[in-house]
């Protein structure tokens, strides 16, 4: 004869009372143990240094030390994607990690979309067109009168392939009319240092990466591809207040988890991120490196990276830029 079901299903009852109160009991303990936070980026970077700011307030927000673990590039991702999905291993993932390397690379070794899950918005920064001094000119007309006589003749440098500038380069030659080489270099730093000693013309950065150069003369700064001028070069326009319209963009940086991490536990570190970006000292300081504290939820990340995805794959559609 057949048991009946209602025993089963009082079981099965109990057995899921369990379960809530177990992710419960987690949820109310976590953290109780260091959280991990990958940076894929070497030491000494303008993210790096930024996210060691923020690092230090999450860990008083969240009453456990917060580690900050360099592993630049693909590899810092593949060990967040393998990780345990617990919240207790993040990293801290660029626009052109989560939006365009992923359109132009199509051997890469991560997917952000099927590996990762966002947490928040962590901080923007301003790009800040700028030129080597020895090319002689001292405004953004002067630059476009110079291409416009020698086409194919300027080289700019960029962080590689698929870089945020790299693909602002291409934005700004299809919105110009103009036509530079890419200089392509493995990584931001290296790109700027060889801007800066003038073995290429051109180029356009993260404001952090660079005022320091504008500040002492070695970098011409010519626009600023924001919607209004930036607090730390009050002196340089906005590319649409020198008529070039479409070039207003923003590099971000967002903190994501692995995918399957708990909802409850995203909400919670994004809650703590939150407070730490809202923090008046926290904020001080990213500014004062040229960066801005951009907290939001999880939800408003995802939003933001669908539309930079759209912006971007028109660029790159327009541009010519194969996949590799």
């Amino acid at each position: 004869m057949k048991k009946p079901l209602l025993p089963l299903l009082n079981r099965l009852k109990i057995l899921a009372c369990g379960l809530v109160l177990v992710g419960t009991n987690a949820l109310a303990a976590y953290p109780d143990k260091p959280v991990r936070i990958v940076l894929p980026f070497p030491a000494g970077a303008a993210a790096d240094t930024a996210m060691r700011v923020i690092a230090t307030r999450l860990s008083e927000q969240l009453k456990q030390p917060v580690i900050i673990d360099n592993k630049p590039g693909a590899p810092g991702f593949q060990s967040v994607a393998s990780a345990p999905a617990d919240g207790y291993t993040l990293i801290l993932g660029a626009g052109s990690h989560i939006v365009t390397e992923p359109m132009i690379k199509t051997r890469l070794a991560y997917q952000p979309e099927r590996d990762l899950t966002p947490v928040g918005m962590v901080l923007t920064n301003t790009p800040v067109f700028t030129a080597t001094p020895s090319l002689g000119v001292k405004s953004l007309g002067g630059l476009l009168s110079l291409l416009k006589s020698k086409p194919g003749e300027l080289n700019y440098s960029s962080g590689g392939v698929g870089s945020p500038n790299h693909l602002a380069m291409e934005a700004f030659q299809q919105a110009t009319g103009t036509r530079l080489v890419n200089i392509p270099y493995k990584g931001g730093a290296p790109s700027v240092n060889d801007l800066v000693a003038g073995h290429v013309q051109v180029g356009i950065n993260a404001i952090p990466s660079v005022i320091q150069y504008i500040q002492v003369g070695k970098l011409q700064p010519l626009a600023v591809a924001a919607t209004k001028r930036h607090a730390s070069l009050p002196q340089v326009p906005t590319f649409s207040e020198l008529g070039v319209s479409g070039l207003e963009y923003e590099i971000w940086y967002g903190l994501f988890a692995p995918a399957k991490t708990p909802k409850a536990l995203v909400l919670h570190m994004n809650q703590a991120l939150q407070a730490c970006l809202g923090d008046p000292g926290v904020v001080r300081q990213l500014r004062d490196q040229g960066a801005e504290p951009s907290p939001g939820s999880a939800e408003a990340l995802t939003a933001y990276i669908k539309r930079d995805t759209e912006k971007w794959r028109q660029v790159i559609r327009q541009s010519g830029i194969r996949p590799e």
